[in-house]
């Protein structure tokens, strides 16, 4: 039944979203002429590429842990660079020293109603040749808990994101002076101990539940991909919503001589002790749980009745770190351009792992170093791009972006006056095309996918996104009629908006660079993200056995890289944002008219049951408490604003779209427009309460981490219930676009030669 309507989906997409006919297929940026050597150029870059290259490098790079501050992880790094040298590109290691704690005690114990001591362990499996490193294997522990030596009665709180406690409330549940557990799932890890503390907690401890990640997925590693019973996610907790980077150095690059906070003075550190554990370690702590029993969907797949507590349970948790100083090495490879050498076309991914990292990061460092190595053979045989190309391997960013946030920060003057567009990529395996971004790049990604063939089917990877797309709307029954028109009408992809969790971050949110976030995967299994299962022997028989998922990966980064470094003119597009933009508009209007609504309908049940209270003299009449009423907000600025975008948006691109192939001032004038115009939407301010994040238009949630919220000041202002905020904060917005309408209109001048 899946083969039959996933080959009807891709018959429809072919069907529906049938492009351009290949023999002249449109290419943003290019000139007719131009685009045919550009096609050359990628067909010769095509032929360049070899999977057992991937194969060797990702069984060199992920042979032994290469955690931050590692012996092989600066191993690995002296090994790219040699690479990158060796391929023609000047290349250079830039260190920095940055602070990493390691766990030196470890303890979780169920000490009521019996004694349970947790194992806190990943032993080896076999045919897992390198899970029995135990010598250099970090344990399992999140990085930035504080120390802790806690005891309290236990907890259950689902995901441990807001809308939990909230129910835990009614539920008549506090976890004040409690220790909470929460499963994986909802929300990045960060937020789990951040909530939890928020609310009284004095520990928080996160286990994989196998309804998320482990048996109720597929069979368990290693006979399947899933997470077996003593796996656990290891990972930062660092408060990156706030800033990622060193907790030491907010704002600056964590040079040798950079002034340094105290640590306890260090906002992204926990407020109180964190530690994740394998779900075999926590059922005896969850099958102890007393009180109410869990609502259904609270509900993992561990052999139990699920319970919310407090208590029985009585749970000791106790942490101790080294909290040393270690070194962070990135590696910069550079190709400069022949016209245009101070516009750079930035390329990234992470070299470092939690353990042996396989999957991540090194399945996308190896398409990384396969696209760099092909195009130094291109430059050998007297190409070069008009535009320089930068490539590089990032360290620490497992530990909080760290690597790329510390250069960021070092060379933002740099970035600022020089960067064009960051690339991205960190995992890649089997599937389907998964690309995030600044909307003004959606024409450039989507006519890239149109060109890159998917190897496992006899079409472009676009029509089998497209086909993938179908599929999920035709089984997603809540998707409304509107959605799903709009989806299908739509032209191009529609970007992900990106939020945060890996190296796009310091460049887009920071310093105002236009970047992407591209990978493949969604047919690979999961579990073993984060722990020693991660290894090149789990990913040979579940990621991408043959590699031909790293060469299409290496195929579609290194169209965008070449596009952007030989266009005519940058292919962005403004109109692309300016549609974006209203359609954030439209979802902030009915998040506010539906929160109102919400408040109205809570304080109806709220007064309903006043009077059922009162009525009942048995018993104590404390009645529950209402909200206050929601306020209508005042759209008009940003509604103004985005309606003035979408017109000198338009007349933009018609105007570089127009520009004569000799025209090449006004080409380059386009190009700086072009470059700089993200830096428009930039607020020195930065966002309320953390001001690092300098986007008004995507930055990562506050309470979710990873996951993105679009227009963050009104849209979080409002999720808060802070009207006040929320209208001040419309203004805000209104002034970032109107900023990006004046500089789209000065440049339009220049574009049309006046």
């Amino acid at each position: 039944m899946r083969r039959t309507v996933l080959a009807l989906a891709v018959f429809l997409a072919t069907t529906l979203f049938a492009q351009t006919p290949a023999a002249d297929p449109p290419m943003l940026g290019f000139s007719t002429a131009t685009a045919a050597k550009e096609r050359a150029l990628e067909a010769q870059f095509d032929s360049s590429l070899k999977r057992d290259e991937l194969r060797d490098w990702m069984k060199r790079l992920s042979a032994r842990p290469h955690h931050l501050g590692s012996t092989y992880d600066h191993d690995n790094q002296v090994f790219i660079a040699a690479s990158f040298k060796s391929w023609g590109y000047d290349t250079k290691i830039e260190e920095f020293s940055v602070l990493f704690p390691t766990p030196k005690r470890r303890v979780v114990e169920l000490i009521a109603p019996e004694r349970f001591i947790a194992k806190l362990a990943e032993p080896p499996v076999p045919g897992d040749a390198t899970s029995g490193q135990t010598s250099e294997q970090l344990p399992t522990y999140n990085a930035y808990s504080i120390d802790g030596d806690v005891t309290g009665d236990l907890v259950y709180a689902n995901y441990g994101i807001p809308a939990d406690y909230e129910l835990l409330e009614r539920n008549g549940v506090d976890v004040k002076g409690k220790i909470v557990i929460t499963r994986y799932g909802g929300s990045w890890r960060g937020i789990k101990p951040k909530v939890a503390a928020e609310h009284g907690a004095i520990g928080c401890i996160i286990y994989s539940d196998p309804r998320d990640d482990g048996y109720a997925q597929g069979d368990v590693y290693p006979k399947g991909a899933y997470r077996n019973e003593n796996g656990a996610q290891r990972g930062s907790v660092m408060d990156m919503p706030v800033h990622p980077g060193d907790p030491l150095t907010p704002g600056i690059g964590a040079t040798a001589d950079a002034k340094r906070i105290d640590r306890k003075d260090a906002e992204v550190i926990t407020k109180i002790p964190v530690l994740p554990i394998s779900y075999s370690d926590a059922l005896p702590l969850l099958r102890a749980l007393g009180g109410p029993v869990a609502p259904p969907d609270w509900r993992g797949a561990l052999p139990i009745t699920y319970h919310l507590g407090p208590g029985p349970s009585r749970v000791h948790l106790a942490l101790e770190f080294n909290w040393n100083m270690v070194p962070a090495y990135d590696v910069i490879a550079r190709m400069a351009g022949s016209q245009y050498p101070d516009e750079w076309v930035m390329r990234g991914n992470h070299s470092d792992a939690w353990v042996n990292g396989a999957s991540d990061p090194i399945s996308g460092l190896v398409a990384e170093l396969e696209e760099a190595r092909a195009i130094g053979e291109l430059a050998k045989s007297g190409w070069r791009p008009k535009r320089t190309i930068q490539f590089a391997a990032w360290d620490g960013e497992e530990e909080g972006l760290i690597g790329s946030t510390e250069w960021a920060e070092t060379h933002a003057d740099d970035l600022r006056r020089n960067g064009v567009v960051y690339i991205n990529s960190d995992t890649n395996g089997r599937g389907f095309l998964d690309a995030g971004g600044s909307h003004t790049l959606e024409r450039l990604v989507t006519q890239v996918a149109r060109d890159v063939p998917d190897p496992e089917r006899n079409v472009s990877v676009l029509t089998r996104m497209r086909a993938h797309e179908a599929m999920l709307n035709m089984n997603a029954e809540s998707r409304n009629a509107e959605s799903k028109k709009e989806a299908h009408e739509h032209e191009l992809i529609r970007l992900d908006a990106l939020g945060s969790g890996s190296d796009y971050t310091p460049f887009l949110q920071h310093t105002g660079v236009a970047a992407l976030n591209i990978g493949y995967g969604g047919e690979g299994g999961g579990g073993s993200y984060h722990s020693v299962y991660d290894s090149f022997d789990h990913y040979t028989r579940f990621g991408d056995p043959t590699f031909d998922y790293g060469v299409t990966q290496a195929k579609t980064t290194g169209r965008m890289v070449l596009r952007l470094a030989n266009a005519d003119v940058l292919p962005f597009e403004l109109s692309t944002f300016a549609d974006t933009m209203s359609r954030y508009l439209d979802e902030l209007t009915k998040l506010a008219e539906k929160t109102r609504q919400d408040i109205d309908e809570r304080n109806r049940l709220v007064r309903e049951r006043t009077y059922e209270i009162a009525a009942d003299p048995t018993k104590p009449f404390v009645a529950p408490k209402a909200e206050a009423a929601g306020e209508y907000l005042n759209f008009a600025p940003l509604q103004n604003a985005v309606l003035h975008l979408k017109e000198s948006a338009r007349a933009f691109d018609r105007a570089a779209a127009a520009l004569p192939a000799d025209a090449t001032a006004r080409q380059a004038a386009a190009d700086q427009a072009l470059m700089h115009i993200e830096q428009s939407l930039l607020r020195a301010d930065g966002l309320p309460r953390r001001p690092w994040f300098r986007h008004q238009i995507y930055a990562p949630g506050f309470y979710t981490g990873y996951g993105v919220k679009t227009v963050p000041g009104v849209r979080e202002a409002i999720e808060q219930k802070e009207w006040s905020e929320a209208n001040r904060q419309i203004e805000i917005a209104a002034g970032v676009i109107n900023a990006y309408i004046a500089q789209t209109e000065k440049n339009l001048e220049t574009l049309r030669g006046k």
